[in-house]
């Protein structure tokens, strides 16, 4: 027979000691868990692309520069994010007015990174946006004093950096010495573009708010929608003035090869008539000649006297009228009566 224990209270003894087990396991849990959540909190974890600031009621205690797991006090060092990577800032499009008052657009974007986090924290309270604000400043002002002290030309040929210049050489083609012709070519030159110009206008702002603007590039630069019209026209103008020089030297130009070429031409034909007039008369000579030896030899007068006889008729014979009427003592008529 069983016999069963109480306390004394009256409960029994088994049931209270299941009891305390229950209240033994939820107290180590519960300090599992708060042991975790600590842990949890007192890790800090650092990315590549992240500054880690570890604040104590404020104040900046340390730095994390280096990727990787590091600690802090749980509940009383806190942890603000910097972003560590290249930022792209696009500027609002913005109107400036060149040297010559003219207004232009100006639409651009800035590349720019955090340097100094602990000075970025200090003076801009490590927001982004709050550098945005400044760079827009500073960026904005470099440009308009860019801007301000060049031309509307200028601007527009400093864009790319690049500069199509007009080169006169002295022409290949042309053989004869005694002629100044040259030829126009277009080169592409290198100049300062207009961002470098923008760049060598923006102070060093790394030793002021703990960040470096690497590069301001412009996206995009127009004009207003009023002038337009009257800056397209009067381009147009020009280049037709360009192109109309252009024309007007091409044609002297072509006007004085033309006069050159016709002067050879003629001194070539002059030769060439003079020598064909020799060698016509070198013929007549000798054909002269020839026919001074067949008159000379009695044996062939009576061939060559026939033979000129039928030359003689050929040659009065022509058109439709083919009817000679000769006298008796006509040396034609003598070879048709076989006198010869």
């Amino acid at each position: 027979m069983d016999f069963e224990r109480y306390n004394s209270d009256g409960t029994k003894k088994t049931e209270k000691k299941m009891k305390g087990l229950k209240l033994g396991g939820i107290s180590i849990a519960v300090i599992i868990v708060a042991a975790v959540f600590l842990l949890l909190n007192a890790m800090v974890i650092t990315k590549e692309n992240q500054f880690k600031l570890i604040r104590q009621f404020g104040r900046v205690e340390r730095v994390q520069t280096q990727a990787g797991l590091s600690f802090k006090i749980p509940f009383v060092e806190s942890v603000d994010t910097i972003p560590k990577e290249l930022l792209i800032y696009d500027l609002p499009a913005s109107d400036v007015i060149t040297s010559d008052k003219k207004t232009m657009i100006v639409d651009s974007y800035v590349l720019w990174h955090v340097t100094d986090p602990l000075k970025f924290a200090q003076t801009l309270s490590g927001s982004v946006s709050n550098a945005e604000g400044r760079i827009d400043a500073i960026v904005y002002n470099a440009t308009k004093n860019t801007i301000s002290n060049m031309k509307q030309d200028e601007v527009i040929r400093s864009r790319d950096g690049k500069m199509t210049i007009t080169v006169e050489e002295p022409a290949s083609d042309v053989k004869n010495n005694d002629l100044d012709l040259t030829e126009t070519m277009e080169e592409v030159v290198e100049i300062t573009s207009l961002t470098e110009k923008i760049m060598e206008q923006i102070d060093r702002v790394e030793d002021q708010y703990g960040i470096e603007i690497l590069a301001v590039e412009v996206k995009k630069l127009d004009l207003p929608d009023d002038n337009k019209q009257a800056v397209y026209a009067r381009m147009i103008s020009e280049r037709e003035n360009i192109a109309a020089q252009y024309t007007a030297e091409g044609k002297s130009e072509a006007k004085m090869i033309e006069n050159t070429t016709d002067k050879e031409v003629s001194i070539m034909i002059s030769d060439a008539q003079a020598k064909a007039e020799a060698t016509v008369a070198e013929g007549e000579a000798e054909y002269m000649r020839i026919l001074s030896d067949a008159y000379s030899d009695p044996g062939k007068t009576d061939f060559y006297s026939f033979v000129r006889a039928l030359d003689a008729l050929k040659e009065s014979v022509n058109g439709d009228n083919k009817t000679v009427i000769l006298s008796d003592d006509s040396p034609i008529a003598q070879i048709f009566n076989g006198q010869y």
